[in-house]
């Protein structure tokens, strides 16, 4: 499509410069965004309970993750929003849902003491052949059953 100035009349110069720095930009943006050498790391931490506190907690592990130069994924930052924690059949979603991000993730890293839900975050991850590592709410990951 020809650029044309204000009065109507064809500018193919303006129409090109335009054109070039649109792809420029659209570059920039792709590498801000796009950035393959962060592996994609699964958050599992607990979400019942003190759901402030663990949200909140969830957070934090998230942004250890990227400290780490990782990309955290936390399904349950999302899905308990979306949907209804309380409606059985809902909680059933976004647990499958979660586990099939899951699947997109290069790791997964749980946090505290495993609830249900994260149990099976865990065992989905190792069916998977997905490696899984252990942290303190501290964020001090646990190797052979002691925080390092």
């Amino acid at each position: 499509m020809m650029y044309r100035n204000h009065e109507g009349y064809a500018d193919p110069t303006m129409g090109s410069a335009i054109s070039r720095m649109m792809a420029e930009y659209r570059l920039r943006r792709r590498q801000c965004f796009h950035d393959k050498n962060r592996p994609r790391v699964y958050i599992a931490s607990p979400y019942k309970g003190d759901v402030d506190a663990n949200v909140a907690a969830a957070i934090r592990y998230c942004r250890f993750a990227i400290r780490r130069g990782k990309m955290p994924l936390a399904s349950h930052l999302l899905y308990p929003r979306i949907l209804d924690d309380d409606n059985p059949k809902e909680r059933e979603l976004g647990l499958t849902f979660g586990l099939v991000l899951l699947g997109f993730c290069d790791e997964v890293w749980v946090f505290g003491d495993p609830s249900p839900g994260m149990i099976g975050e865990i065992h989905e991850a190792e069916n998977l052949g997905k490696p899984v590592r252990y942290f303190t709410t501290n964020m001090e990951e646990i190797v052979d059953g002691i925080p390092c």
